[in-house]
């Protein structure tokens, strides 16, 4: 045969390998793949599953949750057009810049924008998608028995065994009478008992997760159907549960004021308020008390109440609130030929803590001067229910001690007419004049009850009758209330439950050995982060060995001689006494006899990971 010198590819490497061989293994080496895969679509089933997994995923739904709290901050911060446009109109005035962004993103109504509202009906969703299949799932374990014994005992973390001369079947009977008295769910599978505790961990979880739902759905119902209204009333004045009626008024967008307002009348008799006298709390309310006359429907029987602070009359769906209380000056005002153009009680805001007053008088029809010119005519009231000399400018104690009232009286036009709002509290003086006295001065007089001040070139009189007090009332409807606090309730149970109730499992085998002494095997299974397993095992264990103690080992290898089958095997894998199911000291393997003390028996736990053996 001819000989061929080798070509440059053909020459081996030091490791035998040739070149060939090499260049054609590093190109399949390659990461890249030579075709396209054909990855089938997934398809609008295909991605309306994944996005329904997703969505129903318990991480999904804790974002959302975290996200709705997010999206609540705005809320606090932004003044609302639902609870109080005053201030919204003042942020725009002052705000012109970012108010037309607002408006836009929606935060001047946070609760009711489309963003928010997203968020709410996908944590809604959410949690539905994750309870309902949890709920059936937990269903179909209460209707099942808890699980058959494992094969090998010796592997779960809480074990323990000892041989004794009852029979298996007592043992059984034994395991399965103390079990069930120990609230277990327990039965006898093949040669065990099987037996289960700690369901109502699953139970308050799911009740948690329910009492959420709840919560959103009473939140969302009662933003819905809720209601709410103010009214000032002054003694021997009454109130009609009617639109009309309220000083102001909000509700949600399904509330129908014409047919959802509970039908109700009542008239205020009498306010009674009491103060700490002496002593650092001096001036502090003791008791705020509104008796009542009312009466439900159009034609109910007249009844008596007494309402105080956080004690509401509650009539049907609706509560009443005693919320706020002041004074009213009771005021009489006569033109120059003693005509009385009015007369009433003036309710005057409370300043500060000792209730310094401030309110106006508003004459605007039936007043003519000395000369028989229409006008209207405006009283500034600044009222002290206990004055005191040397402090003429606050009160010194809330009560009607020793009442005064400073009057500045203004005449012209109080702009009433001219179609724009008004505060009742407040006057408008830019087509006002003051009443000059006899030196050009600001007419100002200082007045008690029972005193008149004379306005000048017999423009009239206005007279300071007595004092009268008032009461503010709140009417609530929030059909939501109810549920919402339920919610909370079962809420708050349902997450103990989940976070203290251990669930568990516990075997009991029983089995005659060829010498027929019976073995018997305990061990538990925690199905929840639960140090209490060996304890909880340790002690079933000394009830079943009460009823069916361990033998000694001379006394069960009598006749058969001491060997392997007189051992059994712990969870971190030694050797334990057959009776007393614990590690053999030194002592008891070199002793003559063999046989160790007659004992309950310990359970051991399984060596956690990386530990030493």
């Amino acid at each position: 045969m001819s000989k061929t010198s080798p070509t440059p590819t053909d020459e081996a490497s030091p490791d035998g390998v040739s070149a060939e061989a090499r260049e054609d293994a590093s190109t399949k080496l390659s990461t890249a793949p030579e075709e396209t895969l054909n990855v089938p679509a997934l398809g609008v089933i295909g991605w309306a599953r994944w996005f329904w997994r997703q969505l129903t995923s318990m991480r999904v739904a804790l974002l959302l949750l975290l996200l709705l709290a997010l999206a609540a901050i705005p809320g606090s911060l932004i003044p609302q057009t639902g609870s109080d446009a005053t201030k919204v109109a003042d942020f725009r005035k002052a705000h012109t810049t970012l108010a037309p962004i607002y408006d836009k993103v929606g935060l001047f109504h946070v609760y009711s924008s489309v963003w928010f509202s997203a968020i709410y009906i996908l944590l809604f969703v959410s949690l539905i998608g994750c309870i309902v299949p949890r709920t059936w799932q937990f269903v179909g374990q209460l209707r099942s028995r808890p699980p058959g014994a494992p094969k090998r005992l010796t592997r779960l973390p809480a074990y323990t065994s000892w041989r004794t001369t009852a029979s298996p079947e007592e043992v059984r009977e034994t395991a399965l009478a103390l079990l069930k008295k120990r609230r277990f769910r327990a039965h006898v599978v093949g040669d065990a008992v099987a037996a289960e505790k700690g369901y109502f961990r699953e139970v308050g979880n799911l009740a948690f997760h329910i009492a959420l739902i709840v919560l959103l759905v009473a939140f969302a119902w009662g933003q819905l159907f809720k209601s709410e209204g103010n009214k000032l009333i002054v003694e021997g004045d009454g109130f009609s549960n009617v639109l009309p009626q309220y000083d102001d008024f909000k509700s949600g967008n399904l509330f129908d004021t014409g047919e959802d307002l509970v039908p109700f009348s009542f008239d205020l008799k009498k306010f009674t308020g009491t103060y700490e006298l002496t002593g650092p709390n001096r001036g502090t309310p003791r008791t705020y008390e509104a008796a009542l006359t009312y009466s439900e429907g159009a034609y109910g029987k007249d009844k008596q109440t007494v309402v105080k602070v956080n004690h509401p009359l509650e009539i049907g769906d609706a509560k009443v609130y005693l919320t706020a209380h002041g004074y009213a000056p009771l005021i009489t005002v006569r033109d120059g030929k003693g005509k009385v153009v009015y007369r009433d009680a003036v309710p005057l805001l409370p300043l500060d803590n000792n209730v310094t007053s401030s309110g106006v008088v508003k004459v605007m029809d039936g007043y003519q001067d000395a000369k028989g010119k229409r006008e209207q005519l405006g009283f500034q009231l600044f009222f002290l229910p206990t004055y005191s000399k040397g402090n003429e400018v606050a009160s010194t104690f809330p009560a009607l001690i020793n009442p005064i009232m400073n009057v500045v009286g203004y005449h012209g036009d109080l702009g009433v007419d001219s179609g724009i709002p008004q505060s009742v509290y407040q006057l408008d003086k830019s087509h006002l004049k003051e009443f000059k006295d006899a030196k050009g001065a600001q007419l100002r007089d200082n007045l008690t009850p029972g005193e008149t001040m004379t306005l000048p070139n017999g423009a009239g009189t206005l007279t300071y009758e007595g004092t009268k007090e008032w009461a503010n009332f709140q009417v609530v409807q929030d059909p939501g209330g109810g549920w919402a606090l339920a919610g909370a309730i079962a809420a708050i149970f349902g997450l103990a439950a989940s976070l203290f109730v251990q669930r568990r499992r516990v075997w009991v085998r029983a089995v005659a050995g060829p010498d027929g002494v019976t073995l018997v095997e305990m061990a538990g299974l925690g199905r929840s982060e639960s140090a209490k397993v060996p304890e909880e095992l340790g002690a079933l264990a000394d009830g079943v060995y009460a009823r069916a103690p361990g033998v000694a080992e001379a006394e069960a290898d009598a006749g058969a001689g001491a060997d392997a089958s007189t051992s059994s095997t712990s969870a971190s894998g030694t050797p334990t006494s057959s009776a007393t199911g614990t590690t053999p000291t030194a002592s008891d393997t070199d002793s003559p006899s063999g046989t160790t003390p007659d004992v309950s028996p310990t359970p051991q736990a399984a060596p956690s990971e990386g530990s030493e053996k």
